[in-house]
């Protein structure tokens, strides 16, 4: 198993639209595992595929304190169940520091596939609703930062930017 580079904002391949996953590989199981040695590395709650740069339709996510609670998120798509805005405070991994109000659904239904291949269904809400729906966000190619104001992202941006810059 593996920790993978977690792509920071403002990396264009964080804007790619995630492929459906179709076959349930030797390899597929590896990306899920490194993907979860990753998420715990970074103390995430939950990682989609494209921040890792592998552009499939693959979330995983975990909100145990002792990583005993894995969930699997193949091709998953969710229905506002709740309409009623649940604000909280999102940081995400690929913009590391930063953690910003937004507004997301209070409960929503998810559908997916698990880890080989199984449909399943399950409805959320609180944080893991949140969670879902950033999740898939990043599959479709967006971020925490397209819901603040222009002028907050652009100062993410540069700050993100700087901080890499000085990393190299």
């Amino acid at each position: 198993m593996a920790v993978l580079p977690v792509l920071e904002y403002p990396d264009p391949r964080l804007r790619k639209v995630a492929e459906p996953i179709t076959e349930f590989t030797d390899a597929l199981q590896k990306q899920i595992d490194d993907m979860f040695d990753t998420m715990y590395e970074e103390k995430g709650l939950g990682l989609a595929a494209t921040q890792v740069d592998y552009h499939y339709r693959l979330v995983v996510m975990d909100f145990s304190e002792d990583h005993t609670d894995p969930l699997v998120f193949i091709n998953p798509e969710f229905d506002i169940v709740d309409e009623e805005p649940n604000e909280c405070q999102e940081g995400c991994l690929s913009v590391p520091g930063y953690y910003e109000h937004i507004y997301r659904a209070a409960k929503v239904k998810v559908k997916a596939l698990d880890r080989h291949g199984k449909p399943f269904e399950m409805e959320v809400d609180k944080l893991l609703a949140v969670c879902v729906q950033h999740e898939v966000d990043h599959l479709d190619g967006k971020l925490m930062v397209d819901y603040l104001s222009p002028l907050k992202r652009n100062r993410i941006k540069t700050k993100l930017q700087k901080a890499a810059k000085k990393r190299d």
